[in-house]
């Protein structure tokens, strides 16, 4: 019986960020006129500046690291313009070198703006979202702003089980896949291992009524009824809500919300 593979289109995490500018705004003007080869040229020259950065973070040198990363900045506001993904990670960086040095009202401009802009554009449930909250956490907290890092450090927890959770439904939905093409060639015992797997992250995330985990059961009891093993297909259609007899004629669709 044929099943339907579902897709599950997850937002790529984006390497490049948008980013209010800090320390100078560029014109909108002076951004059009750069050429496409002075714009690879410069934006090379800025990961060159930003990797020395690190570089000189790691060495213990935190002076040259600071001028690095500003000098980084200054090229990516100018070539990617204000509200770009690429400059929030320099803020972050710079902010985090702030921080290690003691200069804590610096290091909460730059690791605030990182956060913002990462907030704005890749929204609250993300991995770098979660890193400057969990980054800005810790900075409150070594400023001695205790409860304010609490709250920080508590949104970050939040946004990391969200996180987990859409990652779980990813892997749900993935293992339904290989299940229908195990099935598709006959291979029936690693579809059926497929599909409780499958079950068992659906029912820990969604419960046994909701309409996914039902899926999970439909599909259970239909490879069952090919199987000839109509007592487990009856069981898992009666937990679908179905009756096995009229299964045979369904086509099942595992959504992922």
């Amino acid at each position: 019986m044929k099943r339907t593979i579902t897709i599950l289109l997850l937002p790529l995490l984006l390497s490049w960020m948008t980013a209010c500018s800090v320390i100078s705004s560029p014109t909108q003007k002076s951004k059009k006129d750069i050429s496409p080869l002075e714009k690879k040229t410069l934006l090379q020259k800025a990961n060159r500046f930003n990797n020395q950065g690190v570089q000189a973070y790691r060495k213990g040198d935190y002076k040259a690291s600071i001028n690095y990363y500003l000098e980084a900045i200054k090229i990516k506001e100018r070539v990617l313009g204000t509200e770009h993904l690429n400059t929030a990670t320099s803020y972050n960086n710079l902010g985090l070198v702030y921080k290690r040095i003691g200069q804590n009202d610096k290091a909460l401009i730059y690791i605030s703006e990182a956060l913002k802009i990462r907030e704005k554009n890749l929204g609250r449930v993300d991995s770098q979202t979660a890193q400057s909250y969990n980054n800005l956490g810790t900075l409150l907290a070594s400023m001695g702003e205790t409860k304010k890092a609490i709250k920080y450090t508590e949104k970050t927890i939040e946004i990391k089980k969200q996180i987990v959770h859409k990652e779980k439904i990813a892997i749900a939905v993935s293992y339904n896949n290989l299940a229908v093409l195990n099935e598709e060639v006959g291979n029936y015992d690693k579809a059926l291992t497929s599909y409780f797997k499958a079950m068992k992250i659906n029912e820990e995330v969604f419960g046994k009524g909701h309409e996914v985990t039902q899926g999970n059961y439909a599909n259970i009891a239909l490879l069952y009824y090919t199987m000839k093993r109509f007592d487990e297909a009856r069981k898992y259609a009666k937990m679908a809500k179905k009756e096995p007899e009229t299964m045979q004629l369904d086509t099942i669709t595992v959504k992922a919300h």
